[in-house]
């Protein structure tokens, strides 16, 4: 059997999500520490520049709740009593004043008994339940009173029943203590386990018409009946003492009879024991002054319910969470139907990023970035530092194509200043191409004997430098990096760097080498997963013995080193391998660093240091180190350093004309040179 529902919104031919917003920021805030699935949920949080994030639309359920309990009252059902009451009252004293043929003891003692009536509205209801009223206008306010009890109390339950109720007859009234009375006996013998599914189906047949919402067995009957009234127990722990005792007084005169608040006395009773997990207890401040029937009253508390349900779902607080547990029917009724298409696309995101292969879960049960993600992060670095890097006005692609050397089997267009082979099958397929464009009318389609090749058809054979280097990349993690906020820039460079070898220069050797109190090779995903470090200590001596081995590993290649650093180095590798530490920096630790900076320039390695701060001391430092190995220094910006390393890097794989022909000044301005050796 098919089941159909209401379609839940969405572009049926939507393009799937975007995942490239997404994964930059997850990098991001992976780089400044986050685990992988910490910095999703972050994201999903956050949102994207045109997608709504989870925090938006729980500040929306958060303003919703508030507006709700500002707007009402609960004293709706007890206002329209005491208006009720006073025109019964007001049409039985018209009726006495005009009603010549009364005695006139009679109407004496009549009005008495109206000017007696007690101030509470609920004791003078029941005052005049006996009384003979003379009016028929004021006879029929007075019964309005008990019909309206009797449907606000049984729309408290049963959501609806106070219309449905409206103008009901007294087999109208029957039928609802029949349906009470056989709804209790099947709840009692469901407390009992004695019921079986064939008694629910006899009691739906019979009284199906009292849940629309049509329950297919007994537990999804006891859902709905138990959070309606738990909502309806809510509300009444909500009221003042004395509203709460004034209805429970005129609950009695409910259909003029005590019968109903016995039977919804009992049915509460039956669904407290079966459902104890519902809020019997809670309660709300309502500050408004939009009065509240009972029915309307509990329907409101079962949607302050339903919005601290979808602000915990919001919330992803709990273990295990995931964007599938957001109610998106629940969150339509409340918020609308945009707000629906917002979390059902940012379930989609989620979704697609555990799918996509960018996350994997590792041996731990925790997620990680695959190496795809970690590719596609880094190229998007890339770009960032060729666009800081490339003089053209909107070039965002690094090329260190088109230099010198080897050919790539790729072409472009020729730029003045190239000096690379033409491709000429290109050149002249474009000159006819344009020729064949210009001419078609006048010479036909076929001719091109007219054909005269002009600069703009020219395109020019890429090469690739195909010189091998063996790159150790030293990068300080020490306390000064995570305190003065270069932690992520730091990353960020090491990937970009990385990404550039892996994809442009494969014959190259990189090795990356963090150095804190002590130095450690490390891979780009353990680096880029790499949480800050807090403990004091620039060891660059042990870095330097961990690339002067990478360097003497690749002894066919030509060694380049970069150190990017902001501090003096404060600790060594003793003899022993223990490390010392020392500050300010002990002679000890600064001669052992010179002595393997020298092992470094005896190989010919081409070296330039990248500091980081103002700190004199640094400065004089990394300036005496440049010059012994006839290095450089470069003082870039904290946004720059990426660009920087990157430039330093290809100065010495790309031919010096031709890399100024493409990135002109590849500073850009910002930081300056220091020294060059």
């Amino acid at each position: 059997m098919s089941r159909y529902r209401r379609y839940d919104g969405g572009d049926p031919l939507a393009p799937p999500v975007d995942l490239a917003e997404a994964l930059d920021e997850i990098g991001h805030d992976v780089m400044a520490g986050y685990s992988p699935e910490r910095a999703m949920r972050e994201f999903l949080r956050r949102g994207g520049t045109d997608q709504t994030g989870l925090d938006d639309l729980a500040r929306r359920v958060a303003e919703r709740r508030r507006e709700m309990l500002r707007r009402h009252d609960l004293d709706g059902t007890l206002q329209q009593v005491r208006e009720l009451l006073d025109r019964a009252v007001l049409e039985e004293r018209k009726q006495l004043a005009r009603d010549v043929t009364m005695d006139d003891a009679d109407r004496a003692f009549r009005e008495m008994q109206l000017d007696s009536l007690s101030p509470n509205t609920a004791a003078a209801v029941t005052e005049l339940a006996a009384y003979d009223w003379q009016s028929r206008e004021a006879a029929e306010a007075y019964e309005e009173i008990k019909d309206l009890l009797g449907r606000e109390l049984l729309d408290q339950r049963f959501a609806g029943m106070k219309q449905a109720l409206e103008g009901a007859t007294d087999e109208d009234r029957a039928a609802v203590n029949e349906m009470l009375t056989d709804l209790n006996d099947l709840l009692e013998k469901h407390r009992q386990g004695t019921d079986t599914q064939a008694d629910f189906e006899e009691f739906m047949a019979k009284h199906g018409q009292f849940f629309p919402e049509g329950p297919r067995d007994i537990d999804e009957l006891l859902d709905a009946l138990a959070a309606r009234a738990a909502a309806a127990q809510r509300m009444l722990n909500s009221m003042s003492p004395d509203q709460r005792q004034e209805l429970m007084e005129l609950s009695q005169q409910a259909f003029g009879s005590p019968a109903l608040t016995e039977q919804l006395a009992r049915m509460d009773a039956n669904l407290q024991a079966l459902r104890p997990g519902e809020d019997w207890t809670g309660s709300e401040s309502f500050e408004g002054s939009e009065g509240l029937g009972l029915g309307d009253g509990t329907g409101v508390l079962q949607d302050l319910a339903e919005l601290d349900r979808l602000a915990d779902q919001l919330a992803q607080s709990y273990d295990g969470a995931r964007l599938d547990d957001v109610d998106l029917d629940a969150l339509a009724r409340q918020l609308g139907e945009r707000a629906a298409v917002d979390a059902r696309t940012l379930q989609r995101l989620e979704q697609a990023l555990r799918d996509s292969g960018y996350l994997r879960r590792g041996t731990d049960g925790q997620y990680r970035l695959s190496p795809r993600a970690m590719r596609q992060l880094g190229q998007a670095l890339l770009r960032d530092v060729a666009q800081r890097m490339s003089g053209r006005q909107g070039q965002r692609d690094l090329r260190a194509a088109g230099a010198a050397g080897e050919l790539s089997g790729a072409s472009r267009a020729w730029e003045f200043g190239d000096t690379e082979p033409w491709d000429l099958p290109r050149t002249v397929l474009n000159g006819v191409r344009r020729r064949v464009a210009e001419q078609a009318a006048e010479l036909g389609a076929a001719d091109v004997s007219a054909l005269a090749l002009r600069m703009e058809d020219i395109e020019v054979q890429e090469t690739e430098a195909r010189t091998q280097a063996a790159v150790a990349l030293l990068v300080d993690t020490s306390f000064s990096m995570a305190m003065d906020g270069r932690w992520v820039p730091m990353k960020r460079t090491a990937l970009a760097l990385h990404t550039l070898i892996r994809t442009r220069f494969r014959g190259d050797r990189l090795q990356l080498i963090t150095f804190g109190r002590s130095a450690r090779v490390m891979d780009i995903e353990e680096l880029t997963a790499l949480d800050a470090r807090w403990d004091k200590g620039t060891n660059l001596h042990h870095a330097l013995l961990l690339a002067n081995r990478h360097f003497r590993k690749h002894p066919e290649a030509q060694p380049v080193l970069l150190v990017v650093t902001d501090g003096e180095p404060t600790s060594h590798l003793e003899p022993d391998g223990e490390v010392h530490f020392s500050y300010p920096p002990h002679p000890l630790t600064i001669a052992y660093a010179v002595r393997e900076l020298d092992h470094v320039r005896r190989m010919g390695a081409q070296t330039t240091f990248f500091r980081l701060g103002e700190d004199p001391g640094l400065a004089r430092f990394v300036d005496s180190m440049a010059r012994r190995v006839e290095g450089r220094v470069v003082a870039p910006e904290l946004d720059d350093l990426g660009a920087a390393v990157v430039g330093s890097y290809l100065d010495g794989r790309i031919p010096a004309s031709s890399y100024r022909d493409h990135f002109g000044d590849w500073m850009g301005g910002r930081g300056f040179w220091v020294s060059g050796g």
